[in-house]
């Protein structure tokens, strides 16, 4: 048993990683664990991260280097709350980081948004890239259109995997059931809508210059709908960012481009406009939009106001619904259920008294909203882990009551006996990666739980105490 701090970590995911490897940055006695809900770890890398993006994906083995390489535990298909609680975690550990993200989708409170072929967007992605959770859902991809809401990375992701030829994608490591389901695909033409105009735009520059980059694919723009309103011109000019001027340009270079002939599928990018009613007998059969107006708000923002005028229907068979997304309460840790994050300054935790929780830290989605990108948990990372390492210093964090490693993995091997370690995660990992090469792929997922738990079951009985 080592004498320097103990820390779980719980998430496994970018944000859980790049705590892990700031930690021993750090503070290298320190001794890391890391708790995951599902059997597999790196969270929306692994299951978020478009299969078309090979070269993030990658980013898995900077992980692994960083964590798991370096002597960090993996307590794999293991949920805190109900395996183990958070009063167990500070038993057994000096701090507690947590790092959950936010799984659950903003709605759009429109009527019709449950009706069959309505998804949130992150149920398609989750499909699609073989988590085990979304793994018996059924996409109806037979309908010649499908409207995609959201202006954001996740809308252009799930627009692309519509769109792309099989071939391309059966070059990734999308899940086979997915693969064979947008073999068979008959959709020819996404509608992407945003609420706002083309300055207020939330994609990345590069994720907007591919949806125009695509083979067989025509990207159609209306040129009035990217013509700036005064609001967004004024805007653009004092506050807008880099990546705002990129995409205003992008936008308006789409919409003077000549129509691509011969091209076998469409995306078509508007501006400007809500959904105010998803309709169908049964089923999803069209969306109701009507036109929005930008205004100042008082705090200077730039908000969506409906204008009155006719409903325009476009008729479709698919919507996915891609509009943000909210984390949902840990127990026994406090939760901010207006912000739908953890309460906290600067990564510490805060209690009901609005001090910090001796001990407890948050870390990526769950400390600071749905915000950024993969790399701003970077960053995130880094000044919680600072704010940990100056309480330990400082002798603010409790003595843990049962600081030996052994106990907490026996704890959880007693009541989780398919609790998945290091040695699980590299036998499904080499598994997968063994079927790919075969099949000239990255690698071929395991998507079910059951095929995960059935390969980590494989590693060494010899190895999973380690």
């Amino acid at each position: 048993m080592g004498s320097g701090p103990r820390i779980a970590i719980v998430g496994a995911g970018p944000a859980g990683a790049f705590a892990a490897a700031t930690l021993w940055q750090l503070r290298r006695d320190a001794e890391v664990d890391l708790f995951e809900r599902l059997p597999t770890p790196w969270g929306l890398l692994r299951g978020g991260v478009a299969p078309d993006h090979q070269e993030i994906k990658r980013l898995d083995d900077a992980f692994d280097r960083e964590t798991l390489a370096r002597g960090c535990r993996l307590f794999g298909n293991v949920e805190v709350g109900v395996d183990v609680s958070h009063e167990e975690l500070m038993r057994h550990y000096t701090a507690v980081i947590y790092a959950t993200g936010a799984q659950t989708d903003k709605s759009l409170g429109i009527p019709g948004e449950d009706l069959p072929g309505s998804w949130a967007a992150t149920e398609f992605v989750a499909w699609y890239n073989g988590h085990p959770d979304y793994r018996g859902l059924e996409f109806d991809l037979s309908p010649q259109r499908a409207v995609v809401i959201g202006n954001g990375n996740v809308a252009a992701d799930v627009t692309r995997m519509l769109v792309r030829s099989s071939e391309e994608l059966a070059r990734t490591d999308v899940a086979d059931h997915a693969l064979e389901a947008l073999r068979q695909s008959r959709i020819e033409e996404v509608v992407v809508l945003g609420r706002r105009g083309p300055a207020q735009v939330a994609f990345t520059s590069s994720e907007l210059r591919e949806l125009g980059q695509l083979d067989g694919v025509d990207l159609r723009v209306d040129r009035e709908d990217v013509e700036l309103d005064p609001i967004s011109q004024s805007w653009l000019e004092e506050l807008g960012t880099f990546t705002a001027r990129k995409n205003v340009q992008l936008l308006h270079e789409f919409a003077h481009q000549p129509e691509r002939t011969g091209a076998r599928r469409r995306i078509v990018l508007r501006f400007l406009c809500s959904p105010v009613e998803i309709r169908g007998d049964g089923r999803v059969e069209a969306v109701d939009i009507r036109r929005n107006e930008l205004v100042r708000g008082d705090d200077g923002s730039i908000r969506a106001r409906p204008v009155e005028g006719d409903v325009e229907t476009i008729e479709c068979g698919l919507v996915l619904r891609s509009v943000g997304y909210r984390a949902v309460p840990l127990p026994g840790v406090p939760f901010d259920e207006r912000a739908f994050v953890l309460p906290n300054e600067r990564g510490r935790v805060l209690g009901a008294d609005g001090e910090p929780l001796p001990g407890v830290y948050a870390v990526g989605w769950i400390k600071r909203g749905p915000t950024g990108i993969l790399g701003t948990n970077k960053r995130d990372a880094d000044e919680t882990v600072r704010c940990l390492v100056e309480d330990l210093e400082a002798d603010r964090l409790p003595v843990p009551a049962e600081p030996d490693p052994e106990r907490l993995q026996a704890l959880l091997a007693g009541r989780n006996p398919d609790l998945v370690t290091v040695e699980g995660w590299r036998a499904i990992d080499a598994h997968e990666r063994e079927r790919g090469s075969r099949a000239q792929r990255p690698r071929v997922k395991l998507s079910s739980r059951d095929e995960l738990l059935e390969a980590a079951a494989a590693a060494s009985p010899s190895d999973t105490g380690s």
